[in-house]
């Protein structure tokens, strides 16, 4: 009898600039196997054909029948993306028991713009009790609404303590309307209403886009004969159905990095190491504890806004292989700055517009004295015209002259104030400066050979031309301007990694990394007094380039530096190997002395009994739980239920303030059969 052959799990991950694709199988050790991995450039303006560059690149490498697939599961920046840039659905606000004030806290009204807020009177108490709820206000203003919004989202004053109130206008708007509402107590049992409103807010605005996504991404599985169950991955690590994930896309924001951190996890089988993720233009890190991502006690902040979504404490920094390298200025012995701006590395630049690029470097290498310019293009990103608009006269004088091809910068600006002018097209996204990076001087070096070697020596050569303090050049050679900018990236990663250890720490993580006793600790300065200092768990290196940028930081962070054999699409390994994780709570308060208020789901019950209402909240939650769960996508969770009492002693005598219970379900994702 021929044995059954193992299921195939794929995993994608839409990222800012690549969309990773990995085709893995249980078989292959307690690990399993990555079969296929592969790249494809993320096509922002429809992400389906970018996943399907990728996931049609793994299909042929590993020469799998797409109906051997049995789960799909996927992280995105696209909710990240969009809060950070501004971006999402017109939504109005219900405030109910809130008034105008209320908006001037926890950036309510920054987030909030122009789309319409509705105040209605109502809300509960800290114990659940009702005042009196209005809604003709509302009903009113749905007509008009309905016509110029996208979807709802309604907060009311206290609602985790009793959703009736939100209940009724949700159940309102949607029979007035149809459209798509979000209620707060569905994403958040926290106190604090302006930040659960701001919370509710974001999701509203969020669902529109992620449906697109899922929609595309279940398209684009349906054409390729994939009949599997797709999941996204959430911003603690944890998997959810697409479908689950629709309903509550905020809580996809961080869903990349967490999933690298699962991704880190499964391919080392280390429980607590700090996990560094290099890219082209950021470094993330973050801490792995007793297996999983140590998440924000305080909540997420995407795009400057501080929510209440639980997501992994990602610390975020300007540095990458595609970061500017810069001179320090007036120095007699100047150091090597990177970042935080992106540059189109030289190499890549010269390995897409070939002469055009060499041979002006060539021409700027003839001229005797270096140029303040030299190495540097300009070049338009490609935006449609539209996005244009609005531009002064200066700045569309300018923007005339660049185009697709990279135009030497010491040929486009005849003044220093139009230098100025060029970074604000920059910051507008309108325009891309090429520039030298450690990916050109990895190039120089040896160690990177995807793209043009020429471009990326000519530009060291000019960059080693920078002279210093004393008039003289900065490097003898293009060779050892390389190996220094290389051991800076290696160096600056390490501080970085421990700042953001001594922040984890309580510490001000910034200011202790620039002491000058951690600065001899980490260069192991000689002298009478003798300094060190060390993590005290592993560092996991992820990214295409981290075996190259880590090699050196080992000895820098005291401890050792592990770069898996699939860092390159640790996301996309995450996105599949994870598990399903959902919560659910419920409250016992006292509001009188002998009456025992149980909190739970979307109803409020009293008893009499301190040990019966606590029975009760448990069974609640525990059957709460196992219908999230099954929602979320897995069929055989486990569950845990905690308690925890908050107790007063008057007199010697026991007395009773509140208890909360809280249910966790966790299992694997269920699979096609």
């Amino acid at each position: 009898m021929t044995a059954k052959p193992k299921p195939l799990f794929l995993g994608i991950d839409t990222g800012g600039t690549y969309t990773d694709a990995v085709l893995w199988s249980e078989q292959g050790g307690p690990k399993g196997k990555v079969l296929a991995k592969a790249k494809a450039l993320t096509t922002r303006h429809d992400l389906a054909v970018g996943i399907s560059g990728a996931v049609d690149a793994v299909l042929e490498k590993s020469a799998t029948d797409p109906a051997a697939i049995k789960l799909v599961s996927m992280s995105t920046t696209l909710a990240t993306n969009a809060l950070v840039e501004g971006q999402g659905g017109r939504v109005a606000l219900i405030m109910i028991g809130f008034t105008g004030a209320d908006l001037a806290r926890d950036g309510l009204k920054t987030a909030l713009g122009t789309d319409p807020v509705v105040f209605c009177p109502g809300g509960h108490d800290v114990h659940g009790n009702a005042a009196k709820l209005d809604l003709s206000g509302l009903e009113a203003a749905l007509p008009e609404l309905g016509a110029s919004v996208s979807g709802f989202a309604v907060c009311a004053y206290f609602a985790t303590r009793n959703p009736a109130h939100e209940l009724a206008a949700r159940d309102l708007i949607r029979e007035k309307t149809g459209l798509p509402v979000t209620a707060s107590h569905e994403l958040s049992a926290k106190l604090g209403g302006p930040r659960r409103a701001l919370t509710t807010l974001l999701n509203a605005r969020l669902i529109s886009m992620i449906d697109r996504l899922v929609a595309a991404t279940e398209g684009f599985l349906e054409a390729r004969n994939i009949a599997a169950p797709l999941m996204v991955v959430r911003g603690d690590g944890a998997l959810v159905s697409a479908a689950f994930a629709r309903q509550r896309p905020i809580e996809t924001i961080l869903s990349g990095p967490a999933a690298s951190l699962v991704g880190a996890r499964h391919m080392t089988g280390l429980d607590n190491a700090m996990v560094s993720d290099i890219g082209g233009t950021t470094t993330d890190v973050a801490v792995l504890d007793g297996g999983r991502p140590r998440l924000d006690p305080e909540g997420a902040t995407v795009g400057g806004f501080r929510t209440m979504v639980e997501a992994v404490a990602m610390r975020t920094f300007g540095l990458g292989g595609d970061s500017e390298v810069a001179l320090e200025d007036g120095a007699l012995n100047p150091k090597i700055l990177l970042g935080p701006r992106r540059l189109v590395p030289l190499a890549l630049a010269g390995m897409m517009h070939g002469v055009s690029v060499t041979s002006e470097l060539e021409r700027q290498l003839r001229v005797p004295n270096p140029g303040r310019m030299d190495g540097r293009f300009a070049l338009r990103t490609g935006v449609p015209d539209r996005l244009a608009a609005g531009l002064t006269a200066p700045e569309a004088k300018l923007y005339e002259l660049i185009g697709a091809v990279p135009l030497a910068i010491d040929r486009l600006l005849t003044s220093n104030a139009q230098n100025a002018t060029l970074n604000r097209l920059v910051s507008r996204g309108l325009v891309h400066i090429s520039g030298f990076t450690p990916s050109d001087a990895a190039h120089v070096l040896g160690k990177q050979a995807n793209w043009d070697p020429l471009a990326a020596r000519l530009g060291a050569e000019l960059f080693a031309r920078k002279r210093d303090g004393r008039g003289q050049y900065i490097a003898p050679s293009p060779e050892v301007i390389s190996e220094r900018v290389l051991l800076t990236l290696t160096r600056w990663s390490a501080e970085y990694i421990l700042e953001t250890a001594f922040a984890e720490d309580g510490l001000d993580g910034a200011a202790t990394v620039a002491h000058a006793l951690v600065q001899r600790a980490v260069d192991s300065h000689p002298g009478i007094a003798r300094l060190s200092v060390a993590l005290d768990r592993p560092v996991i290196g992820l990214g295409a380039s981290a075996p190259l940028h880590y090699a050196g930081l080992a000895e820098l962070v005291g401890n050792e530096c592990v770069v898996p054999e699939d860092t390159d699409v640790a996301n996309a390994l995450g996105a599949v190997v994870g598990q399903v994780r959902v919560s659910a709570e419920a409250r016992v308060s006292q509001p009188r002395e002998g009456l025992f208020r149980l909190a739970s789901g979307q109803t409020v019950r009293d008893f009499t009994d301190e040990a019966e209402a606590i029975a009760a909240a448990e069974a609640d939650v525990r059957a709460i739980v196992a219908e999230r769960a099954k929602n979320a996508g897995t069929d055989n969770a486990e569950i845990e239920v905690s308690t925890e009492f908050k107790v007063s002693t008057v007199e010697a005598q026991r007395m009773f303030i509140e208890a909360h219970v809280v249910a966790v379900a966790s299992g694997r994702p269920r699979i096609a059969v």
